[in-house]
């Protein structure tokens, strides 16, 4: 009997298989639908109304927080929010969903390998072959595989656009973070400039109560009329009843601030007054395009893209057939003992191509869809870029103009101090009445209110600018705490490794 599958096939023959075989890798090699590219954007050359330096400088962006905030105090609410904020737990979750979705993508690139076995007992009927109606068991066992050739690369587009997600998830992790610190900063400020009117207002009621308490004794021997008794008392009474009011934001406020911190209701312990919080006399924005690198919303928007643009691949893919191989190792006999003979083994390998013949206009509408997801998605992402650039230029610009409103401010009450002090002497002298000094007052009550609404109008406007800058972009910790910080990250929080950055490394 001749052995022809010992034979060396033909000269001919060898190069058509090799040639087929080279066919399957080039097709293989490539995958059809649009390679991504960043959309054209137009970037201004510089921030509006903001004179920057014409070549690249280094940011408020660069600087990590602990080293834009002073207080000393706030770092370590800051660090406490960082650990234990209930956003940046769920955030942290949902990169590691994200994560595991990217491997479920990267699993269709190898076979899928699966283990079955069985039992059975029956006997068949007597006008069946073998005509025999002996009751017989079966035992089987098999290992089975199957594996889709990526010829189209519907696998790789689908790998592509699960990692995207997974990216996109991770900067908006670092958008939480970064949103979580100016929202600490923001709040914390709110509550010194709460305190400050809190304080402002106490002793404004104090000289208001000597003011009356003077009159009052003048009434009441004769000296004072009594339109000066209600005036001084109608003074007192109009600023008294401000006072509940703060205590009442102040409590609102620190709630407000235990809540990001992951507290129950309680008092917050206090730093550096409004007045001496430290601010940087000059703000180094950079140059508009870096934003591009530095949002966390920007960064995840064009992810979000990159995402769509496979998906678009993924639909055209199906528009193809799908090539397969499939497999079975096992064995079939009456008796476990009998797998381990060559009478009982059993194998199969097969390949299949199932292509799409007519689906009623399915594939095309479904490819419809997703190509009108990618140009929403590109259009969302034009419009954060966009609204990225509308939000630095404005807080940027704001800072210059809130600055100058706290200089006036500043020299108001300076003004009005002097004016209260002048009426003081001159009453004092018997050159004016006390109604002088009562207006005098009464004027630099709002003014000393209105300057530390404006210190805080500046210092919110700061974490407002270090926010839109993208501030700390390129901290590579986690958890994104401070050195020496004490408080550690929750053990519940899963660590994260993978950045597109150190992808393309």
């Amino acid at each position: 009997m001749r052995r022809l599958w010992r034979s060396a096939p033909a000269p001919a023959a060898r190069r058509r298989v090799i040639a087929a075989a080279l066919a399957v890798v080039l097709v293989s090699g490539c995958a059809v639908g649009p390679n991504y590219e960043r959309p054209p954007l137009t970037v201004p050359d510089q921030y509006r109304e903001i004179q920057g330096p014409p070549v690249p400088a280094p940011s408020l962006a660069d600087q990590p927080w602990w080293d834009v905030f002073g207080d000393p105090v706030l770092k370590r609410l800051i660090d406490e929010a960082l650990a234990t904020n209930y956003d940046v737990r769920i955030a942290a979750w949902r990169v590691d969903e994200f994560r595991a979705n990217a491997g479920i993508a990267r699993s269709e690139f190898f076979p899928q390998i699966d283990i079955g076995g069985g039992f059975s007992r029956g006997r068949t009927s007597t006008f069946l072959p073998p005509n025999s109606t002996a009751t017989r068991n079966l035992w089987d066992a098999n290992v089975n595989f199957g594996w889709e050739l990526d010829i189209w690369g519907r696998i790789r587009r689908l790998n592509e656009s699960a990692k995207a997600r997974f990216f996109g998830s991770e900067d908006a992790r670092r958008g939480v973070l970064l949103s979580l610190i100016s929202d600490v900063a923001s709040t914390y400020f709110t509550l010194r400039e709460l305190d400050a009117e809190l304080v402002i207002t106490r002793k404004t009621v104090d000289s208001f109560q000597e003011t009356y308490n003077l009159f009052k004794r003048k009434l009441d021997a004769g000296a004072a009329s009594a339109i000066e008794t209600s005036y001084a008392e109608a003074a007192l009474g109009q600023v008294a009843a401000q006072i509940p009011e703060i205590e009442r934001r102040i409590e609102a406020t620190e709630n407000q601030l235990n809540l990001l911190l992951g507290r129950n209701p309680g008092p917050v312990p206090r730093g550096e007054s409004i007045e001496t919080q430290p601010i940087p006399p000059d703000v180094p924005p950079g140059l508009p395009s870096e934003l591009l690198l530095r949002r966390p919303d920007v960064r995840q928007a064009e992810e979000d893209l990159i995402s769509a643009n496979a998906l678009v691949g993924v639909a055209f893919a199906n528009f193809f057939p799908r090539l397969s191989l499939t497999g079975l190792f096992g064995a079939v006999a009456p008796e476990i003992d009998n797998f381990f003979y060559p009478a009982g083994k059993t194998w199969s390998i097969a390949a299949s191509l199932l292509g799409p013949l007519f689906h009623g206009g399915q594939i095309r509408s479904e490819y419809g869809v997703v190509y009108a997801q990618w140009e929403q998605t590109k259009a969302v992402y034009e419009r954060v870029v966009t609204g990225a650039f509308a939000e630095t230029t404005t807080v940027l610009y704001a800072r210059m103009k809130i600055a100058a409103t706290v200089a006036e401010l500043d020299r108001t009450v300076d003004a009005y101090g002097e004016m209260v002090r002048l009426s003081q002497v001159r009453y004092d002298s018997g050159l004016a009445d006390y109604f002088e000094v009562l207006y005098a007052m009464q004027l630099l009550f709002p003014a000393e209110i209105a300057l530390a609404r404006a210190r805080l109008d500046l210092l919110n406007d700061y974490v407002d600018i270090y926010k839109a800058l993208g501030g700390g972009w390129n901290l590579e910790n986690p958890t994104w705490q401070s050195p020496g910080s004490e408080a550690p990250p929750p053990a519940d929080v899963p660590e994260f490794a993978t950045t597109r950055a150190e992808q393309k490394e």
